[in-house]
């Protein structure tokens, strides 16, 4: 049976995540996966108060980029809320959203070495170890975390198959990102356990989930969220594999000009039940169902802003 756990992605109110962290833990949430969105709510100080706010939750800091934060701060970050809060603490790695790096000027250059790179300086840290790393993108030396040896699973958040078989071979387990198809889902999996062969991986995965007392409302409040994520172009193959016909370059451009109405439009009936679970309880339920039938080790309920809909969707998801 698969866990689940809850994405906070960075929209909710700061003030709001005290009383959102209880009402997951309360609702038998194993992991808070705190997004690291570029201009949306800083995760360190989501997960310090979401910690803070409850007694046994794990938390997840998702999923922080070597381009825009260096990976021994990223390590400092990590440690300081393990040594408050030990065993409650995972640290998820990744490259980071191509658009939301290009918004703040950021070239994310060589991809798989640097996100490999960042894991190796981690371990290091983590490990307790005098730092002695030369890589191409990343150098440290000569010093350690004073808060060290911590116990930090690390994952990787992947999509394209070089990274995911980066994170079955390098890291403790890989997430993939929301607003993905299951036969995406199912192909990143595959991915991942190539770069494992035998050695055992965490699987994780987002699914954005909204429920309502009928389909069309689950489905109208989610669009939004999955076009912000299905505009990447990165997201091309899983929009294929999910079998939904979608205009992403024109997805992009009513995007990054607010025309709501666009997107609405875009991001059809047909697109939300390929790539969320929306709905119904009776149809979440089934639908949550599908992609934990795929094999994550954790099905992660994405897209909710509120405690009362935090607290639906797992009772939904378990009932």
């Amino acid at each position: 049976m698969a866990d689940f756990g809850i994405a906070m992605d960075g929209r909710a109110p700061i003030t709001a995540i005290p009383e959102q962290a209880r009402v997951a833990e309360e609702g038998g949430a194993s992991t808070l996966w705190i997004a690291c969105h570029l201009f949306l709510r800083d995760p360190v100080t989501t997960a310090a108060l979401a910690l803070g706010a409850t007694r046994r939750i794990r938390i997840a800091l998702m999923a922080m980029s070597p381009y825009s934060v260096h990976p021994v701060y990223i390590a400092m970050a990590a440690a300081s809320l393990a040594e408050a809060y030990p065993g409650r603490v995972t640290l998820c790695l990744g490259s980071g959203a191509p658009a939301d790096l290009k918004a703040a000027g950021v070239d994310a250059l060589r991809p798989l070495m640097t996100v490999s790179e960042a894991i190796k300086v981690c371990r290091s840290l983590f490990a307790g170890e005098m730092a002695n790393f030369e890589g191409k993108a990343f150098k440290v030396s000569g010093r350690r975390l004073v808060n060290a040896p911590c116990e930090i699973p690390i994952v990787v958040a992947a999509s394209r198959p070089n990274m995911l078989q980066l994170a079955g071979r390098e890291t403790d387990g890989v997430l993939i990102s929301a607003a993905t198809s299951p036969p995406f889902v199912k192909a990143c999996l595959d991915q991942a356990a190539v770069g494992a062969e035998s050695r055992p991986f965490r699987k994780f995965g987002i699914v954005y989930t909204r429920l309502g007392a009928t389909e069309k409302e689950g489905i109208d409040p989610i669009r939004r969220p999955i076009g912000f994520v299905l505009r990447g172009a990165h997201h091309a193959e899983n929009i294929r594999l999910g079998g939904a016909s979608l205009d992403q370059a024109a997805l992009a451009t009513a995007y990054a000009a607010e025309d709501w109405t666009e997107v609405d439009r875009l991001v059809s009936d047909d697109v939300v039940r390929r790539h969320a679970a929306c709905g119904t309880p009776a149809q979440v339920k089934e639908r949550l169902a599908q992609y934990r039938a795929i094999g994550l080790d954790e099905v992660i309920i994405g897209g909710l802003d509120d405690a009362a809909s935090i607290s639906a969707a797992l009772a939904a998801a378990q009932g």
